[in-house]
C-alpha cells in the first residue's frame, strides 16, 4: 500500500486542482456576465430554441475582448464581448452568432464540458507521474518530455470534441431553417483572425484547421439532407 501513496497523492492533488480551476472559472463568468438581451441576437437564437422544443434560449454576455464562445460545466452558454462588438460593427452577422451557439449547445448536449474536466483531472494524474518516472530516466528533458506527451493527448481530445460539437450545430442549424452557410463563412472569418496559429502542425492545435471542419460540416450536410426524413 505505501507505494501507492505517491501515486494517490498525485491523484488528489490533481482533483484539487482541477476543482479549484472550475470554481475560478465559474466565479469569474458569474462576476462578468450578464444576460444578452440584443433583440436581433435572440431572434436568431429563438430559431434554434424553435428547433430544440424549448421556450428559449438564454445566452450570457461574457465581458471580456477575445472572440470566442463557451459552454460551461453547468449548461450555460456564453459569448464574448469581443464577439458582440464584432457583431455590433457589422462583421459578423447574427446568424453567424447563432452557429455559435448551436455549436456551444452541441458541447453542453454531448457532455464535453463536464468530460474536459475528468479528462483534465486524469491528464494531471498522468502528467505528474510522467514526469516524476522520466526525470530520473532522461534528467533535464524527462519533465519536458512527459509535458509534451500529455499537451499533445490534450490537444486530441479537444480537436475530438470540437468535430462533435460542430455536427451538433450543422444538424441543429439545418433543423432551425438557417442552413451551415453562416457556419462555414465564420470560421473562415475566424480562420482569418487566427494568424500566426494557422500555421502550426494540426497534431498541435486544440481545434481543427478550418479548412477540416467545413469539409466534415459539407459532408455532414450531404448526408443528412439526403436522408429520407431529412427537413424540407
Amino acid at each position: 500500500m505505501v507505494q501507492f501513496l505517491p501515486l494517490l497523492l498525485m491523484v488528489l492533488a490533481a482533483v484539487a486542482y482541477a476543482r479549484a480551476m472550475a470554481w475560478r472559472t465559474a466565479r469569474a463568468l458569474d462576476q462578468r456576465s450578464a444576460e444578452l438581451t440584443d433583440p436581433v441576437l435572440v431572434a436568431a437564437f429563438q430559431r434554434l430554441a424553435e428547433a430544440l422544443d424549448l421556450p428559449r434560449i438564454r445566452v450570457r454576455l461574457y465581458d471580456v475582448p477575445m472572440v470566442n464562445g463557451l459552454a460551461s460545466a453547468d449548461g450555460r452558454v456564453f459569448l464574448t464581448r469581443g464577439f458582440h462588438d464584432r457583431f455590433r460593427a457589422g462583421q459578423v452577422t447574427a446568424e453567424e452568432l447563432a452557429s455559435v451557439v448551436a455549436h456551444e449547445l452541441g458541447h453542453v448536449a454531448l457532455g464535453h464540458a463536464r468530460r474536459r474536466m475528468i479528462d483534465f483531472t486524469g491528464q494531471n494524474a498522468v502528467r505528474m507521474g510522467l514526469m516524476m518516472v522520466l526525470g530520473r530516466l532522461l534528467p533535464g528533458i524527462g519533465p519536458w518530455a512527459a509535458q509534451m506527451l500529455m499537451s499533445l493527448v490534450a490537444a486530441r481530445l479537444s480537436r475530438r470534441d470540437e468535430y462533435e460539437a460542430d455536427a451538433y450545430a450543422t444538424a441543429l442549424l439545418i433543423k432551425a431553417g438557417i442552413g451551415t452557410g453562416p457556419q462555414k463563412s465564420l470560421f473562415r472569418k475566424l480562420g482569418r483572425m487566427a494568424g500566426r496559429g494557422a500555421n502550426a502542425p494540426a497534431w498541435l492545435l486544440t481545434h481543427p484547421r478550418t479548412e477540416e471542419r467545413i469539409a466534415a460540416i459539407e459532408a455532414n450536410e450531404r448526408r443528412w439532407l439526403s436522408a429520407p426524413d431529412a427537413p424540407a
